[in-house]
């Protein structure tokens, strides 16, 4: 299949993003992380949606996949700012899927 890296890479964005959404709503003060799980959402909705874009040959793939990049890069610097190590997996996810997405850009 076209692109199966850059879709795996996706899936595994999306698996940390819903892990760290998950992770931080169990957190005792959800206030000082509510930007990280509304990005988390975000970001693991349009990882998602990208997947199955690509996987069915949409014409606006190389669109999609910018505002990917976007929304990945912004996830991922919200949370490497916190200590958690689900936020720092998530940070990590998020950077390798950005760097994934300019290929399609």
């Amino acid at each position: 299949m076209k692109h199966q890296e850059v879709i795996e890479i996706l899936h595994e964005c999306m698996v940390a993003c819903n892990y760290c959404y998950d992770a931080c709503l169990q957190e005792d003060h959800t206030h000082h992380i509510a930007e990280c799980i509304r990005l988390d959402r975000e970001c693991a909705d349009m990882c998602n949606y990208l997947e199955s874009a690509i996987a069915r040959n949409s014409p606006f793939i190389q669109e999609l996949a910018a505002v990917c990049v976007k929304i990945c890069e912004a996830c991922g610097e919200e949370c490497k700012q916190h200590d958690m190590d689900h936020c720092q997996q998530c940070a990590d996810a998020c950077f390798q899927c950005a760097n994934a997405c300019r290929q399609l850009v």
